[in-house]
């Protein structure tokens, strides 16, 4: 047994979260290390979504309020369940829409612009569909070259003094990511936040690749609002509702998006055509919520209160300084580049390694059992999570990558990516 398997079998006996393991469907000889762009079905996450079909069955349109997970009140509960793991108040925390519609809910509900304060300061690494909407907001309000990005220096992260040596008097509102979709790295939201506030700027996160991996204080740290999707680390399922915080001081101001979920649900059914907003975070509710795909995040957030959202940190960095000492290890002098930063502070959940055949390297992989992710121009995601990965799938995958690299097998493969990376 090399020094490696038997260190990966030394800490798979003291993991105090392996019991999780047979909660997820994993597939034989398969080592799924792609939770950070969808996450494993768990079995709780399927018997809950059958239950609400159950509902439906029995109750029919009574399932809107009978039951035990009455339909009108999902959102909200969900909500505060998540509250936990962002560490905010039940009521500013909601499961609601998809990330794309609440960046649109929030940030034209908070965006106030004026003459001379209009810009919105995002970041040049940041997942597309973020630049869009901001975009979109802007061209909206006629402030088309408002959207104003911070450069990173290496093509893969950000430093905190040149995002806030950005914030002018001229940027209104900030939107960036708490973990970089590609890079990994954590951004420090609390100084980014108390730096924006000192110069009245309006600051949110989009928490996609940290929700479910790490610990937040948003509203210890003040941040005004967040987003996020429920389907990589927290496992939701492809197309779970997503998830948004607004901080309470927020609340008294007139949603963007009005409909009718986002009624004070005590004159909802009045069907007065005049909108009483919700008093809490409901507000930020607009159509009717999408029941099956909230249903799933009922059975799996069960699992995440069980095992707790410090004990996944501690064994997700684990996970992963585990996997960098072997690729350091066993695949020096392949020219492979671990883009992640190493500190415990400014790592997310995942590993991002740089080699000028990554789509071929992912193919390979693939065609092997091991699942990661690849990014273009030249990157391959892997991300070990806590919940369902054990030190030895790691020992296996990264054994696995050796024998790609050694036998060269991602020449076998065309090095570019598919349709879906």
């Amino acid at each position: 047994m090399d020094k490696w398997l038997e260190e990966a079998k030394k800490k798979d006996e003291k993991d105090t979260l392996k019991h999780f393991r047979k909660e997820f469907y994993i597939g034989d000889n398969v080592y799924y290390m792609d939770g950070n762009s969808l996450g494993l079905m768990s079995k709780r996450a399927e018997q809950s979504l059958f239950d609400v079909m159950e509902d439906w069955k029995h109750h029919g349109i009574d399932g809107w309020v009978k039951g035990e997970r009455p339909w009108f009140y999902m959102s909200e509960n969900i909500g505060e369940r998540m509250a936990g793991l962002v560490g905010a108040g039940s009521h500013e925390v909601l499961a609601t829409n998809s990330t794309t519609n609440n960046i649109h809910q929030t940030v034209r509900t908070l965006y106030e612009p004026t003459k001379t304060r209009y810009k919105i300061l995002a970041d040049e690494l940041n997942f597309p569909s973020d630049i869009y909407a901001l975009q979109s907001v802007l061209d909206d309000y006629g402030h088309s070259d408002g959207l104003v990005k911070v450069p990173s220096g290496d093509g893969h992260l950000l430093k905190t003094d040149t995002i806030i040596d950005m914030m002018d008097e001229s940027v209104a509102l900030i939107l960036l990511p708490s973990v970089l979709y590609r890079s990994g790295q954590v951004l420090e939201m609390e100084k980014i936040t108390e730096a924006a506030h000192e110069k009245d700027i309006i600051v949110g996160f989009d928490l996609c690749h940290s929700i479910g991996a790490l610990p937040h204080q948003l509203k210890e740290w003040n941040v005004d609002f967040a987003i996020w999707c429920t389907y990589k680390h927290l496992s939701g399922g492809p197309g779970s509702v997503a998830g948004l915080y607004v901080h309470e001081k927020h609340h008294d101001k007139g949603v963007s998006l009005k409909g009718w979920f986002g009624n004070n649900k005590q004159t909802q059914f009045d069907m007065e055509h005049i909108f009483d907003q919700a008093p809490d975070i409901s507000q930020y509710q607009v159509g009717t919520p999408h029941i099956f795909s909230m249903a799933p995040l009922l059975g799996v957030l069960d699992i995440f209160e069980e095992a707790g959202i410090e004990n996944i940190r501690s064994k997700s960095l684990g996970l992963t300084d585990f996997m960098i000492g072997m690729i350091e290890d066993v695949l020096a002098g392949y020219d492979i580049d671990i883009v992640t930063p190493k500190e415990h502070a400014s790592r997310g959940g995942h590993i991002l390694i740089g080699h000028e055949k990554a789509a071929g390297i992912n193919a390979a992989l693939k065609s092997k059992g091991v699942v990661p992710d690849f990014r273009a121009p030249g990157y391959v995601r892997i991300a070990p999570v806590a919940l369902y990965n054990s030190f030895e799938d790691v020992y296996r995958a990264v054994m696995i990558l050796k024998e790609v690299m050694d036998d060269r097998l991602y020449d076998a493969f065309n090095n570019k990516r598919g349709v879906v990376a």
